[in-house]
């Protein structure tokens, strides 16, 4: 028996490469179709619109509502939701919106929102559900409430009071990694109004902080196109705002450069060393596929050193990559490490 291939760097970036055509291949071939069965879950409850004044009672009223969506999984048996939801009732969690319907959508805020100085949303990617909002494959931090609990640990192990809350934003339905939807910005464009809306509620709740965007995968595609469509009324007010964004493990943003995406704003981008993202095909053609690598030295961002980590570690504890991510959200940008 002949001894085994030693996986050199170029065989292993074919192999990631590889990896990368399946997934696109799969994504055009596989399609979704309904259970047929009708969703055991209530809509959203009534709550009154953003503002200092609402946010206590916005916390409580999502509140009963997943403690009401909690006895709906038990009684149908959705054991993972069930999960999920109890850990959302842990003392201390504070939620500004929650849809327990379909995959779900749950916006988390991590510290004090109406006086803090920086504001960082975090904007999830593909397969983000309720049920993986907290917990995905033994990497909590990869997820939108264990990643928003990150940032806010690390920018408190710098200073006592580093004046930032940070929000877990998944306001929109992300399309699953295996589908269609991931080749294209339509479910993008959708999620993209949706956080405009959001940063026009978060401005009447706080006109005064700065907003840093972190937008990781998919989620950048979101940013990309809320970046290039915040140009009418209120959510041009909301975007002045934004002080920075950060794509990290971005198939693309459907824009051709940084100044495309802002002009005011700083453009970060960073990915690391093993990330499958790099081996995905940055080109846009008659609106399939998510256009440049915003890593490229032609796109125009700043690039921040990301490590050696992959699709899923651009969060974990005592990373390189949370530690320059957290240096965004602060604002700080000569303490970022740039790659």
């Amino acid at each position: 028996m002949p001894p085994p291939r030693k996986t050199t760097p170029r065989r292993a970036r074919r192999l990631r490469r590889a990896l990368a055509c399946v997934v696109s291949i799969s994504a055009l071939m596989l399609t979704t179709t309904g259970t047929g069965h009708a969703d055991p879950y209530a809509a959203p409850a009534a709550v009154p619109s953003m503002a200092a004044s609402t946010l206590d009672v916005r916390f409580a009223t999502e509140r009963r509502s997943i403690e009401e969506a909690l006895q709906t999984a038990r009684s149908v048996g959705d054991d993972g939701r069930a999960r999920a939801l109890g850990a959302f009732l842990a003392p201390g969690r504070r939620f500004l919106y929650f849809d327990p319907r379909g995959r779900g959508r749950a916006i988390e805020v991590v510290g004090d929102l109406a006086h803090a100085r920086r504001v960082a949303v975090l904007v999830p990617g593909a397969d983000t559900t309720l049920t993986a909002f907290d917990r995905r494959g033994g990497k909590p931090w990869s997820t939108p409430g264990g990643g928003a609990r990150a940032v806010y640990s690390r920018a408190r192990s710098i200073t006592a009071d580093p004046g930032l809350a940070v929000v877990a934003w998944l306001g929109y339905a992300a399309p699953k990694t295996f589908s269609g939807d991931v080749l294209t910005d339509q479910r993008a464009g959708e999620g993209a109004g949706e956080l405009l809306d959001f940063l026009a509620g978060m401005r009447r709740v706080n006109p005064a902080a700065r907003v840093a965007l972190l937008c990781h995968s998919y989620g950048s595609v979101v940013c990309g196109r809320a970046a290039l469509g915040h140009h009418a009324g209120r959510t041009a007010a909301a975007w002045r705002q934004v002080s920075d964004i950060a794509l990290y493990g971005s198939p693309g943003t459907t824009a051709w450069s940084a100044a495309d995406l802002s002009r005011t704003a700083r453009v970060w981008a960073g990915r690391g060393a093993t990330d499958w993202m790099e081996d995905v095909p940055h080109v846009r053609i008659l609106g399939l596929g998510l256009g440049p690598d915003p890593v490229s030295r032609g796109f125009g961002a700043r690039v921040f050193a990301a490590g050696a980590g992959g699709h899923s570690d651009y969060l974990a504890p005592g990373s390189l990559p949370l530690r320059n991510l957290t240096e965004i959200a602060l604002g700080d940008a000569p303490a970022v490490v740039r790659g």
